[in-house]
């Protein structure tokens, strides 16, 4: 079902009078730089500004003949018909298969793979996959932090006061002294163990899919903490980050020699993928702030920016004992409430994983935004452009009604795993106490 979906809408869609913008005139002249040997990123004058791993796919399908309107969603659609199977295996357990078959019949999913031509289904792709092969197998339900540092502070301040607790840390035979010294807890942590060679080669995989789902956007860099904690050494876990810097760097350093950038152009195009133009005005409260028509404003922009950064870092303190898919679900629906920009195809991010593990408000915020969604590609679109900036503003100032729907369906009641813990990766681990580690 998931499939004839999909495909279907993609048809009507390629044969519909109406095509998105950035389909057209970004991501279309980005696959034709590629057939030319030419950046894509300069070749579509910035319209594209990621790394050349899709347009590497877009320019493959443009010189087998396939017709763009086909060719561009194709892409997308295919990967999100692979991410059906993967939202099942995130979930796992006996609910698997209805989770996948949620996710398949996904109206969101729908419209971004197969109107839009949007490539969040392919960095989700491969962050799913990520996710699933850093878990491994066994019981879906998972552990964040083994150690609760902030809960061993409070003991050890509350037991010697704060100049005590800080003084016993840098103390000969304290844990900084430790750590640092030759054979301390930092070599302990990274040195090879009898057994481990499994969770090594997860980590490999997991990181080399994690470094794929940057390849074709920027923002998975959100889901890198979960897929880091699913792991279970700290060995691993520095393996995996290593290699999730493997593909970015081998498609950057490429660019010479894959899409004909030269040398001299190397700098301008790693300014552009770099550069995240101040407009706003699409969602939320910016678009209550300006009246809900596109605008460059930096400093909207520039509070934005900050204020999900400080979210970021409260939410991921919140969750920090949660499973680590639970956790990436509201680092990710965090990011939808603060940001002051946002397409309608960012509303997919935090889709598989509010799928796979649904909270009580999960279905009012993806029949909310899904709607929301479709009122922009089907209905909007069917009028000329002075009707169409009209009603975009409307629409756009009525996102912030799905604002609070988005901060109750975090999963607030899962803050703290019900898995039960392994022992701590950590040297001299009976010393710790039993009620903080997590």
């Amino acid at each position: 079902m998931g499939i004839a979906f999909r495909v279907l809408i993609m048809i009507l869609a390629a044969s519909s009078r109406w095509q998105p913008v950035d389909f057209m005139e970004s991501f279309k002249p980005a696959g034709e730089a590629i057939l030319r040997h030419q950046d894509p990123v300069l070749g579509s004058e910035g319209g594209w500004h990621f790394l050349p791993t899709i347009p590497y796919v877009y320019g493959l399908l443009l010189w087998l003949g396939i017709p763009w309107e086909i060719g561009g969603r194709l892409v997308t659609v295919v990967a999100d018909i692979a991410l059906i199977p993967l939202v099942g295996k995130l979930a796992g357990g006996r609910n698997a298969s209805l989770r996948a078959f949620q996710y398949a019949c996904n109206p969101l999913a729908i419209l971004v793979a197969s109107i839009h031509g949007q490539v969040e289904p392919v960095a989700l792709f491969f962050g799913v996959a990520a996710f699933v092969v850093a878990r491994g197998p066994g019981d879906p339900e998972r552990p964040g932090l083994r150690i609760d540092v902030f809960a061993l502070a409070r003991q050890r301040v509350a037991a010697l006061g704060f100049g005590g607790a800080v003084r016993s840390l840098v103390a000969p035979g304290g844990a900084v002294r430790t750590a640092l010294s030759p054979g301390g807890l930092a070599r302990t942590a990274l040195t090879p163990r009898e057994g481990d060679s499994a969770s090594m080669r997860r980590a490999v995989y997991a990181g080399l899919l994690m470094g794929l789902a940057l390849c074709a956007k920027s923002w998975p860099i959100w889901l890198i903490p979960g897929m880091l904690l699913l792991l279970p050494t700290f060995r691993s876990r520095v393996t995996a980050f290593v290699a999730t810097a493997v593909p970015p760097v081998f498609f950057l350093v490429t660019l010479p020699v894959f899409a004909g950038t030269s040398l001299d152009e190397l700098p301008e195009v790693i300014r552009i993928m770099g550069d995240v133009r101040p407009i706003v005005g699409e969602w939320g409260y910016s678009a209550i702030l300006v009246g809900g028509d596109w605008t460059l404003h930096s400093g909207i922009a520039t509070f934005g920016t900050r204020l999900i950064y400080v979210t970021m870092l409260v939410v991921a303190f919140l969750w920090r004992r949660a499973d680590p898919v639970d956790l990436t679900t509201a680092l990710l629906l965090a990011f939808m409430v603060t940001t002051p920009r946002l397409g309608a195809q960012y509303l997919l991010w935090f889709m598989p994983f509010l799928v796979a593990r649904p909270t009580r408000f999960a279905w009012p915020a993806i029949i909310g935004v899904s709607l929301w969604a479709g009122c922009g590609y089907l209905y909007l679109t069917q009028f000329d452009t002075d009707t169409w900036w009209a009603m975009h503003s409307v629409w756009a100032r009525a996102s912030v009604v799905l604002l609070p729907i988005l901060v109750l369906a975090m999963p607030w009641g899962r803050r703290v795993s019900t898995a039960p813990v392994p022992p701590p990766d950590l040297p001299n681990s009976s010393a710790t106490s039993p009620s903080v580690v997590t």
